[in-house]
């Protein structure tokens, strides 16, 4: 049964997903990071081929990461499609959360096609953020904490939760 770290942009989903997946013994996918190595920059892929091209693309690089047991961290936006919410009926779910001046520093500089600014990403987490917390069974908020703290906390629930 796979640990998935869902969450807004900006939320430290895969930092903290690789340190988990260290500390379990387990593999660990970042979805992004697939799409990317599969199909090229998510930048580009939204330019030349649209949203509805990149959302095909990162469902079926969801499928494929649930369908092994290990730590997965999902896009912001893989929880929209209804196929993504049904597997994660199935996972260990855990919500990363972030406060607006936490992520200021956090999203910066960064190529995220949906996130241009302080202002988009509010309203993603608008948009998001019932969807987000309907998912999850265990809710991390990553501003202030550090990340060994974390870690442990979602280390020791995923083997509280294992099947």
């Amino acid at each position: 049964m796979p640990v998935v770290l869902i969450g807004p942009p900006g939320a430290g989903k895969t930092t903290v997903g690789r340190r988990v997946a260290k500390a379990l013994g387990l593999p660990f996918t970042d979805t992004d990071r697939a799409i990317v190595e599969a199909h090229g920059s998510i930048a580009d892929i939204f330019r030349e081929h649209g949203e509805p091209r990149f959302r095909e693309l990162e469902r079926a690089a969801v499928a494929a990461a649930l369908a092994d047991d290990g730590v997965v961290s999902l896009g912001g936006g893989a929880v929209l499609d209804p196929a993504t919410r049904a597997d994660l009926e199935s996972c260990r779910v855990v919500l990363l959360t972030v406060s607006e001046h936490a992520v200021r520093a956090r999203i910066r500089g960064h190529d995220r096609p949906l996130v241009d600014g302080l202002e988009s990403w509010r309203r993603i987490v608008a948009d998001r953020e019932e969807l987000y917390r309907s998912l999850a069974d265990l809710t991390i908020d990553t501003s202030d904490r550090p990340l060994p703290r974390i870690a442990r906390e979602i280390e020791r629930f995923a083997r509280e939760r294992q099947p």
